[in-house]
Formats: structure tokens, C-alpha cells, sequence
């Protein structure tokens, strides 16, 4: 076998890192082969591999983002010196790869057809395995839809299904995520510098795209040119929708391919980790599930050596039989908070409790059942000047927690605190809330969230959700608000806090308040709403776990 040594670029940036398992073998490198895809395409491939005499196991990484930086080093690179081929892939119509990009019609054949590759190739060993985050997740779960037998494991790191929920929260465009991923899908497979110069672009012009009346069309000019599928994906708000036929690549109930499933608690996918997870186990699959407390993007930065351990540790016990470095529980989590990690036999565990918190009209948050549903409080959406989103599920890098009170300054947001507390309150599992609210249009979002509030005032999100809601003017309409999940300690002499808007912008676009559809909208009037005193925040209560040592 010829081969090269890995990219200089790649080997200087590995060369960075630290807190990551020696080397056991140098790496070779095989650039640009032509792998056929499923109609013959030509899909450029690299191939990394360790510089020894041995069987070794293979992983396949398939992405739209290029096998450059930092895929080169973080998966060819890193995974090839532990004793794995790493064939690293451009999806079609990206890096090369002839044919055209589609968001999901093409990765379930490619992927077969590049197995079907592999058999063919005097290195493959005949064991395979799939690592890989955000859309390289997809990918995997493409290729899992009609598993191959060679397939023994698969390692998704904050990884998506399902590209409805990446687009849209129950009817309202996640705004902000369509244009990232129009970005990073349309830039970065070029290189770091087209990308950068594009993200820059994006930046300087985010708010004229996002305030466009309508929105159809507007990401044009920011974007440097047209996204084939943007304007589909922002324009087909309903689930059920014969457009978004054949797009989950959710796991099906007879699939049985061991699979570890890496988020964060502010992964903008942690929620689409939390239900493959479910379907895992519902389907007796092998599974574990590792949340730290990382976005999306920070999942594959700070927390790369945690994410590369366990991945290294599952595909180790799955592909080579050697488990010594698997963890003893399925689950582990970090809690935020106290800054440690917990280990759990199953999540969402059990909770001991429920708890429902209720708002008073003199800004309090209670567990004191109200004796009515009298209004609490009144506040005006104003969509001309549309609350801002801060921090949270996000792709960008303005994800995570961040300082509310700004944003809880404003007159479009209110609050609901509680009493310092006497002694610590841990809650692990789903936050939902459940609101009856009224508005003077029939129609609006509800953003809501639940945030810590330390001894200075400093008032930090935890978990939120949006929900929207359609009823006639003036009516009191009760609407169920999934928060996302979380597991966190308020410790003594913090206080939790609820917070309500009718918006997060531009992360979710805004709700015109006519009815109209937010993509097309092109009259935006403002919304008067009135939330009721039988509206409720429920936290889940602790459950019983193991803790390790604090990070």
C-alpha cells in the first residue's frame, strides 16, 4: 500500500491538543480516492491508517463538510493512531464529490454503496464501525436504516435524525439553525478560509435577513448565493407534510447495532439525543448515553477529550472485543451547578418527585396552588422590535448560559422567583411548562425558561422551549411547553426563577401575529398577551445515582 504522511495542517493541530490517549501506531494516508456511489458517482475519499503490519477494524466517516480541518486530525488522524482504517468521505455534491447535495435522499445508498466499496478493498477485515457528529450522524443513521452485517457499532455525537426538528419547533422555523446549516453545508467543504469569510458575511447582514418581509428568499445576499433547499426547509412548517417524506432516519424498533450517543445540555440536538436514546432502548438495543455540559460546537472543542474517550472506549469494546475502558452505567451526565458528573441505569430516571411552581401577580414563583385562573400579568410583543434570543440550544457560538438580566430588563419579558433557597434543590430529568395565556390576536409563540439566580443577582438559563399558539382573541388557552431536559443543583441562597416571552429572535423566527405563515409573512402586527394563575413550571425532583469525583 503507498501512502503519505497525514496533512501537515492535521498533524500541527493534533499536535495542540492534550489530555487524550498516547499514540500507538504513526499514521498513514491515502488522499482522494474515487469511491462510486450509489449511481456512480464519484465520492472523494481519504484514507487514514495505522503504518504497522496487523488486522485492523475500520470506521467510516461520511461528510458534507470537507476532510479537511478539523475532521482530518480529530477523526482520520486520532482514530488511526489507536489501530483503525478511517475512511474519511465526502458526501455527494461536497468536497469534491460529484453529483449534487441533498439533505437527505442520497446518504442511505451512498453509504451502502460505500460498504460495498470496502468489501472490495484487501485491507477490510470485514468489522466496520461509524463515528461522527451533527450531520455525520445523520449519515450514520442513513447507513443503519438497512444495517449492514459488517456494521458492529456506531458512535453519534451530537448527532440529528430528523431535519423537521432541526428546522422547526411545532409549527415556528427555527430561524437560526436553518442559516447556520445553509452556511456551514454550503462553505465549509470549500475550506477554512471561503468559510470563515461566509460566517463573517452572515454576520454583518443577520439582522436584515432576519426582519426581511417575508423571509422567503432574504438569506440570498447573506449567504453569497442561493441554498437550493433553504427556502423548502423554512417553508414547510407542518410535520406532516408529504415534503418531509423519507427525512427521518429515526432508529428503527429491530435495530440492534450497539450504538453510544454523545450531547450537551445546550447541544441545539440534545433533544433528538434524548429520543434515540428512547428508541434504543425501547428496541433492546445496546446503548449508552454520555451529556456534558457543552454545546454544540464546545462538545467537539473543551469537551473533545471526554467525547474522544468515550467514543475510543465503545468502538474499543464493540470492534475488538476490549471493554477494560467502558464505563459501569449506561448513563452519565453532568450536573450543573455543583460541576459534577453523575452515573445513572437509565434516563430520564425516575423521578422522586414532581414539582409544580406557580406565578403571582406580584412577580413571586410558589409551589402554593393558585385558588383560580384569574390573569397574573400582561405584556406586549412588539415583532418591530422582537425579543432577542440569549444563549441556549444553539448552534452558533453565542450558545450555553449566559447573564439574563439583560433580557430580563425588557418590558417583553417577565419573571417569576422564588425565595432563596435554605438548602440545595436538585432537579434531573424533562422540564415542562404549562401555561394558560390569552392574547388579543389569537395568535403568538411563548418562549419559556428556567433559569438559576445566584446570591448577586446573576440570573443563568437552565433548560427553555417554545410553544405556539392559535385560539380566538381574548380566549384563555392552555398550551403544554416541552423545556427540553436537564440536570442541575440550585444551591443554597440561589433562587429559581421562571421566565416568559413571546420569543426568541432570530433563533426562532418571528410569529407575525395575523395567522400567516412566518416564512411568507408579510404583515406583522403587535400581541398583547395575558398569562393566568393556573399556569405552572413542573421540575422534576431528584433521583437516586452515583456521583464521580467533581471536574
Amino acid at each position: 500500500m503507498s501512502f503519505r504522511k497525514p496533512p501537515l495542517s492535521s498533524r500541527l493541530m493534533r499536535a495542540t491538543w492534550r489530555g487524550l490517549p498516547a499514540k500507538r501506531y504513526d499514521v498513514g494516508w491515502e488522499p482522494g480516492l474515487a469511491v462510486p456511489g450509489a449511481d456512480g458517482s464519484k465520492l472523494l475519499t481519504d484514507h487514514y491508517f495505522p503504518r504497522a503490519k496487523g488486522d485492523f477494524p475500520t470506521l467510516l466517516v461520511r461528510s458534507p463538510y470537507g476532510r479537511g480541518l478539523p475532521w482530518s486530525p480529530m477523526y482520520g488522524l486520532l482514530f488511526a493512531e489507536q489501530g483503525f482504517h478511517v475512511v474519511l468521505q465526502s458526501c455527494r455534491g461536497t468536497g469534491g464529490s460529484e453529483g449534487a447535495f441533498d439533505l437527505w435522499r442520497n446518504e442511505a445508498p451512498d453509504g451502502l454503496a460505500t460498504v460495498a466499496w470496502l468489501r472490495e478493498q484487501p485491507w477490510f477485515n470485514g468489522t466496520l464501525g461509524t463515528v461522527g457528529p451533527s450531520y455525520l450522524g445523520y449519515a450514520q443513521w442513513a447507513l443503519a436504516l438497512e444495517p449492514p452485517p459488517e456494521l458492529k457499532a456506531m458512535v453519534v455525537q451530537v448527532g440529528l435524525h430528523d431535519p423537521y426538528a432541526l428546522f422547526h419547533t411545532g409549527g415556528a422555523p427555527r430561524l437560526e439553525n436553518a442559516l447556520v446549516v445553509g452556511l456551514g453545508m454550503t462553505y465549509q467543504h470549500r475550506g477554512m478560509a471561503p468559510f470563515v469569510r461566509a460566517a463573517l458575511r452572515l454576520r454583518r447582514h443577520l439582522r436584515a435577513v432576519t426582519m426581511a418581509q417575508p423571509l422567503r428568499g432574504a438569506y440570498v445576499f447573506a449567504l453569497g448565493g442561493e441554498v437550493p433547499w433553504l427556502d423548502d426547509v423554512l417553508t414547510h412548517p407542518d410535520a406532516e407534510d408529504p415534503f418531509w417524506d423519507g427525512a427521518s432516519m429515526a432508529p428503527a424498533e429491530s435495530f440492534r447495532v450497539p450504538t453510544s450517543l454523545i450531547t450537551g445540555w445546550h447541544d441545539a440536538l440534545a433533544d433528538q439525543t434524548f429520543e434515540q436514546y428512547a428508541r434504543l432502548r425501547r428496541a433492546g438495543c445496546e446503548t449508552a448515553l454520555l451529556v456534558g455540559p457543552w454545546t454544540h460546537t464546545s462538545a467537539l472543542q473543551q469537551g473533545w477529550p471526554e467525547v474522544f474517550a468515550e467514543s475510543l472506549a465503545w468502538l474499543r469494546a464493540h470492534i475488538c472485543a476490549d471493554p477494560t475502558e467502558l464505563r459501569p452505567t449506561v448513563v452519565r451526565v453532568h450536573t450543573g451547578g455543583d460541576n459534577m458528573w453523575r452515573d445513572l441505569t437509565d434516563w430520564p430516571p425516575t423521578p422522586d418527585t414532581a414539582t409544580p411552581w406557580y406565578p403571582t401577580k406580584d412577580g413571586h414563583l410558589t409551589r402554593q396552588p393558585p385558588t383560580g385562573s384569574a390573569p397574573v400579568t400582561t405584556f406586549r410583543y412588539d415583532p418591530a422590535d422582537p425579543t432577542p434570543a440569549v444563549g441556549g440550544p444553539l448552534l452558533s457560538p453565542a450558545a450555553g448560559p449566559r447573564d439574563n438580566r439583560p433580557l430580563e430588563s425588557r418590558t417583553d419579558v417577565v419573571t417569576f422567583t422564588g425565595p432563596p433557597l435554605t438548602e440545595p434543590v436538585d432537579i434531573i430529568g424533562p422540564v415542562t411548562a404549562r401555561l394558560t395565556v390569552s392574547t388579543d390576536t389569537g395568535h403568538a409563540d411563548v418562549f419559556t425558561r428556567l433559569c438559576d439566580v445566584d446570591a448577586e443577582g446573576r440570573s443563568a438559563n437552565v433548560c427553555d422551549g417554545l410553544g405556539t399558539l392559535k385560539a380566538s382573541p381574548h380566549t384563555p388557552t392552555r398550551i403544554t411547553v416541552p423545556m427540553s431536559a436537564t440536570t442541575h443543583r440550585f444551591a443554597p441562597g440561589h433562587r429559581i426563577r421562571w421566565q416568559i416571552s413571546a420569543g426568541a429572535h432570530p433563533r426562532y423566527a418571528r410569529n407575525p401575529g395575523t395567522g400567516e405563515p412566518p416564512a411568507d409573512a408579510t404583515e406583522f402586527v403587535p400581541v398583547q398577551l395575558t398569562l393566568h394563575a393556573d399556569s405552572a413550571l413542573t421540575l422534576p425532583g431528584s433521583a437516586n445515582s452515583e456521583r464521580s469525583v467533581a471536574d
